[in-house]
């Protein structure tokens, strides 16, 4: 900025010095070879306030950095999104963090808009080394073996009541599913069906 400053007080000074010669010196062949010369400094002074080509490519490449600080925050916003975690309100007005694996199925099922709901619980363990979450319309269970899936509705009491992941069907290793007739849900060892309005546990 000091720079620049300087810079305008001179051409300032040059265009002056111009004004002067012209009048002091009239038609005077002199004169006007003095006026062309201070036409000339004062032209060589304009140039000089140009920034110069490394000045514009040095702020451009600024801006360049800048944006891509801000794309790289974004993305690394995106990554930390995707790697894990969310806070969803349940109907009780807290704060329940959904992660992880039960994060992307809850996701993919549809989140707080689908027939799962808001989360009315935190993440819990589950046997195994297994983990569930409790929604409004269901429950998510996964195990590294297994992985995520929902388990709701009628098929879902009925699983419980042979045990849940602890009981001999184990863990789901399915969604609900349709099938003719109505719905299914497949489990480890075993599949439960609900048809007619009425559960029926199938184990292997």
């Amino acid at each position: 900025m000091r720079q620049i400053t300087k810079r305008t007080a001179a051409f300032a000074a040059a265009t002056a010095a111009v004004a002067l010669v012209a009048v002091g010196c009239g038609e005077d062949d002199k004169a006007s070879d003095v006026v062309e010369s201070a036409k000339s400094s004062a032209g060589q002074l304009t140039e000089s306030l140009k920034p110069s080509a490394s000045e514009e490519s040095g702020a451009e490449g600024s801006s360049t950095t800048a944006e891509g600080s801000a794309a790289e925050s974004t993305e690394a916003s995106g990554t930390e999104g995707a790697g894990g975690e969310t806070t969803i309100a349940g109907p009780d007005g807290q704060e329940y963090t959904v992660a992880g694996p039960i994060l992307a199925k809850y996701t993919a099922s549809g989140g707080p808009t689908s027939p799962l709901g808001a989360p009315t619980s935190a993440e819990e363990a589950a046997p195994g080394g297994g983990k569930y979450q409790e929604f409004v319309g269901g429950i998510i269970y996964w195990n590294d073996k297994t992985q995520a899936h929902v388990v709701w509705g009628k098929i879902r009491e009925a699983w419980e009541a042979e045990g849940g992941p602890e009981g001999s069907l184990g863990y789901p290793i399915s969604d609900e599913k349709d099938i003719p007739g109505g719905k299914q849900s497949d489990f480890e060892n075993g599949h439960i069906t609900f048809v007619n309005n009425e559960t029926t546990v199938v184990p292997k």
